[in-house]
């Protein structure tokens, strides 16, 4: 990355996924995604990103969460992935949109039937005044919800994709002269700047 390539940013993406794949040790999609409440507070924490493509990143959970607020609220992110044994980052921003009910069905049926529970039991972000009403619940909706049968995708918790508008790809450099490239959007095309580290 010496120069600007000639490849649209989701092909560089994959290029750098498909390598990290090879040497992180867990969860290679994992990334900080960052958010900001209705009254200007920035958040973030750690989230799987489960589809990467021409349309955007998608991860999902709990509308009804901090982040699922936020996102609803002011639907602008931003993801960060981090890849320590590249000495690599992407750095992602953009406009935040629900994904479709087929992709949050498809991506929920896929998970192991005790996490589909999960699903339903946990009242994500809420005060919990002690672990074992949680335990209570996931045994309520496992009784509800035999795991050899069907289990349905609680209304509230899908997939959201955050479209974006600016990808920046970084890579340690020695002497901390790193190297950064920058996709910005306009209109349908990306235009690419080199940044100084």
């Amino acid at each position: 990355m010496t120069q600007k390539p000639n490849v649209p940013p989701y092909e560089l993406f994959h290029d750098w996924l498909k390598t990290a794949e090879a040497t992180e040790p867990n969860d290679p999609t994992a990334a900080c995604l960052a958010t900001v409440s209705a009254d200007g507070w920035p958040n973030a924490r750690m989230v799987l990103v489960r589809t990467i493509d021409v349309s955007g990143f998608v991860f999902f959970t709990n509308e009804q969460s901090q982040k699922g607020r936020e996102l609803l609220e002011a639907p602008r992110a931003a993801l960060c992935f981090h890849w320590k044994t590249q000495h690599r980052q992407i750095r992602v921003q953009g406009t935040v949109t629900a994904a479709t009910a087929e992709e949050s069905d498809r991506y929920f049926n896929s998970r192991h039937p005790l996490s589909r529970i999960g699903a339903w039991a946990s009242l994500q972000s809420q005060e919990l005044e002690q672990r074992t009403d949680l335990l209570e619940r996931f045994d309520h909706y496992k009784a509800e919800y035999p795991e050899t049968g069907e289990i349905p995708r609680p209304p509230h918790w899908h997939g959201f994709r955050i479209s974006p508008t600016r990808i920046e790809f970084w890579k340690e450099g020695d002497f901390r002269l790193h190297e950064r490239l920058l996709y910005v959007k306009n209109g349908t095309e990306w235009e690419t700047t080199l940044l100084y580290p």
